[in-house]
């Protein structure tokens, strides 16, 4: 076993930011699984394809044959586990795929995993882990009054999406009790930054406001997220797969609750004034469509067993993270363009032009 890492869904949103964040740090080498959906690109990947610290394989999670070979032959110390559908309002159109990837994936590399951890060494399995990045949205919702969600809260998925991702967190800890393998579990809030695919609210606001189309709000827009910087949340994780206490969960949030409409507003104000329209605001473009089903009201994370036991908390407000945000997106169109052309602008069309304004 060397000083190498893989990363599954590596091409993704938090994925390629950790990833991208691990090589820049010089931590060592990262194999990186990713099987390309349409939120992989290896456009977030581009600062480091020519790294020897990053090597990349095309392969789905649930393909045994690839993964025992990648382990194999890259002996890591660590497995990292971000591939996930992960977007709620796909799982309700077509929830099949969220079941195979987060549960039956999940369970296809626990298996592999398993049996490489198996036959390590004795101190190689004791340094060895498997981290599993997870969702505050297992915890169902929260009304105004509620306390924040710990990592002592029951699960209460709402979505296909949140049941997958439960059932999954359920088969890790299964197996760090049933075999004993040093199993770990992050629960994070509402992640924003650069490379986030533009079918989640703060990057589908900021290209839609760009490109004169409506900003399409669920609802009254009043369902509150706590929204925590993606840097913000790589930083944690390594954080607690350095030094975080095997088979335990730690929330990483980000202490900051804002409801949709509020967000909007802030997005709208800041691109008033950094990119400002012929006439009017882009507040003139928000409109109310129909709420999707069982929507959540409210997400909160309460982050003080990471801080408490592991140090660590976010370095970023909101404002200095949206501000961070809402730079990259405008100095980067052309990822913006490359992204939103072909299926995504289909997908757009099924899921908010069918809708009656609420």
């Amino acid at each position: 076993m060397n000083n190498c890492i893989v990363v599954t869904g590596g091409a993704g949103f938090i994925g390629s930011n950790f990833v991208n964040a691990w090589v820049q740090l010089g931590l060592g080498k990262v194999v990186n699984l990713d099987k390309l959906t349409y939120a992989g690109n290896l456009e977030n990947l581009s600062a480091i394809q020519e790294n020897d610290n990053h090597v990349f394989v095309q392969a789905d999670i649930g393909d045994r044959e690839v993964i025992a070979e990648l382990l194999k032959t890259h002996q890591p110390k660590a497995i990292l586990n971000f591939a996930a559908e992960s977007h709620v309002d796909r799982s309700i159109h077509a929830p099949g795929e969220f079941i195979q990837t987060n549960i039956v994936g999940t369970f296809n590399l626990l298996e592999e995993v398993r049996a490489y951890w198996n036959a390590l060494a004795d101190d190689d399995q004791k340094n060895f882990r498997f981290l599993h990045v997870s969702t505050d949205e297992v915890y169902g919702s929260l009304t105004a009054s509620d306390p924040a969600f710990k990592e002592t809260n029951p699960y209460e998925p709402n979505s296909p999406y949140s049941a997958s991702k439960a059932a999954s967190d359920h088969l890790v800890r299964a197996y760090h009790h049933t075999y004993a393998m040093p199993m770990l579990t992050t629960n994070c809030s509402n992640n924003y930054g650069p490379y986030h695919f533009p079918e989640k609210l703060i990057p589908l606001v900021i290209h839609n406001a760009l490109n004169g189309k409506d900003l399409p709000i669920y609802g009254d827009g009043s369902n509150v997220r706590d929204w925590l910087y993606v840097g913000d949340h790589c930083s944690a994780i390594r954080r607690v797969l350095e030094a975080g206490k095997i088979g335990e969960t730690y929330n990483i949030g980000g202490w900051n609750e804002m409801s949709n409409l509020e967000v909007v507003h802030t997005l709208c104000d800041m691109l008033d004034k950094q990119r400002p329209k012929e006439s009017g605001s882009y507040r003139d473009q928000i409109t109310y469509v129909t709420d999707r089903p069982g929507h959540d009201q409210r997400y909160a994370i309460d982050a003080t067993k990471i801080e408490r036991e592991l140090g660590w908390k976010p370095a970023e407000t909101f404002e200095t993270g949206i501000q961070k945000t809402v730079a990259w997106y405008l100095d980067n169109q052309q990822w913006v363009d490359n992204v939103t052309s072909g299926e995504y602008q289909k997908w757009v069309g099924k899921n908010y032009q069918t809708r009656e304004g609420a």
